[in-house]
């Protein structure tokens, strides 16, 4: 006789930080709002019929035709040079100067920012951010083990006395931001304060991790100096960086500028992580910045994102309750809303979906407690016809 089987015994748990971050709500609002019918400014991404599809289709076909056996055979983990030459030179051109060596590529600047983590920070570390801040970055700090502690923030972003006193206090490993038309909520971290949060770090020990996808989507104002760029913080600054909102997020390519010493151990982090970005992506990237002219593209990209951003403006004063307030952003992609009290964004969001129109409540971004009356709007998805029958739609929910 044999005897019954015994029962299987269940696997090991998840480990307790993965089993803690959650999905993103953005991602599962964009999931929510596929419909066509849906008029949504909830996702930040570029407008898609703004990619240039046939200079990127060139610059495949180009280097594909001169260069078949290098561009489909694995590469070096740093990156192409070409690429990192051309990301140099611009930075360079942009008061940056920076040598392609300086230069890690990554897939976008996402996976910047989880190598960072990766090298940088310890499980129970202290990392600072704006509040609210980047909702995929509150995931990768999260996923990493960290102790997120928010930095009170005005319109102008974080308040330098409350970011000194925090770094006193709670002795961060380092401080995450996004100064230049911050995700999500647009505002740009004016000079004076790029230079005391640079003084503080230095007083203090901190790295800096400044993030940089929007800077070149500047529609009016003067430009602020990278953080990077100030002596007080050039030897503690990582500078991201992405293609995804200049030429095409599928491309998934980015970059980080760091010290040697960080960026070294970064790519140690990479090779563990996926040896390699994408060897024929990147050639076709340094083949499009070498043939075709970004500068043009992006004054294209400027100005219709400047008349939808224009468009929303425009309509929200019929759109939103009395005693709402939103920002105006010299570029980017996103402003930010608040509601008057007693309205809740989120509860709000069902019945804005069943209008078909979306947008993303505020509270996610928030590594503190949240408010629960703002919401994040993205302009640059939709035609400023879209835009306006868009707040028409919101208008019923909200007035």
């Amino acid at each position: 006789m044999t005897s019954p089987a015994a029962p299987a015994a269940q696997p090991p748990a998840l480990a307790r930080r993965a089993a803690s971050v959650g999905s993103s709500p953005v991602r599962d609002i964009l999931a929510l709002t596929a419909r066509p019918e849906v008029i949504s400014f909830a996702g930040g991404l570029p407008a898609p019929e703004l990619f240039d599809a046939e200079g990127l289709r060139a610059a495949y076909d180009r280097v594909l035709a001169e260069a078949p056996r290098r561009v489909l055979q694995y590469s070096t983990t740093e990156g192409d040079p070409a690429l990192r030459a051309a990301v140099a030179a611009r930075l360079g051109v942009r008061g940056l100067p920076t040598g392609p060596d300086d230069l890690l590529i990554t897939a976008g600047s996402q996976q910047a920012l989880t190598l960072l983590a990766t090298t940088l920070l310890e499980p129970g570390d202290t990392v600072l951010v704006e509040d609210p801040t980047y909702l995929a970055a509150l995931q990768c700090f999260g996923l990493a083990g960290a102790r997120v502690v928010p930095v009170p923030s005005d319109e102008d972003g974080v308040d330098p006395d409350a970011l000194e006193e925090l770094v006193a206090r709670e002795r961060p490993k380092l401080l995450y931001l996004v100064p230049t038309f911050q995700n999500p909520t647009g505002r740009t971290l004016p000079a004076e304060r790029r230079q005391a949060v640079a003084g503080t770090a230095r007083r203090h020990g901190l790295w800096i991790v400044e993030d940089d996808p929007y800077g070149e989507l500047r529609f009016e104002g003067s430009s602020v100096p990278w953080i990077a760029s100030l002596g007080a913080a050039a030897d503690r600054t990582v500078l991201l960086g992405s293609f995804s909102k200049i030429m095409a997020p599928g491309l998934r390519l980015g970059w980080l500028r760091a010290p040697a010493a960080l960026r070294r151990a970064c790519v140690i982090a990479k090779q563990a992580l996926d040896l390699h970005s994408s060897t024929i992506d990147q050639a076709a990237a340094a083949r499009y910045l070498a043939d075709a002219d970004l500068d043009a593209h992006l004054a294209r990209v400027r100005a219709a994102y400047r008349t939808r951003r224009d468009a929303l403006l425009g309509g929200l004063p019929a759109a939103l309750p009395d005693g709402s307030t939103w920002n105006r952003p010299n570029g980017g992609m996103f402003l930010w809303v608040r509601l008057p009290g007693g309205h809740d964004a989120t509860a709000l969001l069902r019945e804005a979906v069943a209008h078909d129109v979306a947008y993303v409540p505020g509270a996610p971004f928030h590594a503190g407690p949240p408010d629960p009356a703002t919401l994040r709007m993205s302009f640059t998805t939709h035609t400023p016809e879209e835009i306006r029958e868009g707040l028409l739609r919101l208008a019923k929910v909200f007035r």
